[in-house]
């Protein structure tokens, strides 16, 4: 997921640069949906993962 936001950040910023203000601003704003997503699904498997580890531990 995090491969997609970037490759939307780098459709965002090629677009910018050629004046497709449109473009730009769609691209940039799924890139930072996708970022975000990729954020809480990080956090969500670590914590998951801890409190698995903390279960097998106990």
């Amino acid at each position: 997921m995090l491969y997609y936001a970037l490759v939307f950040f780098i459709i965002a910023i090629v677009a910018a640069v050629f004046g497709f203000g449109g473009i730009a601003a769609g691209a940039a704003s799924i890139a930072q949906i996708l970022f975000w997503v990729f954020i809480v699904f990080a956090v969500a498997s670590a914590v998951l993962h801890f409190l698995r580890s903390a279960k097998a531990a106990a």
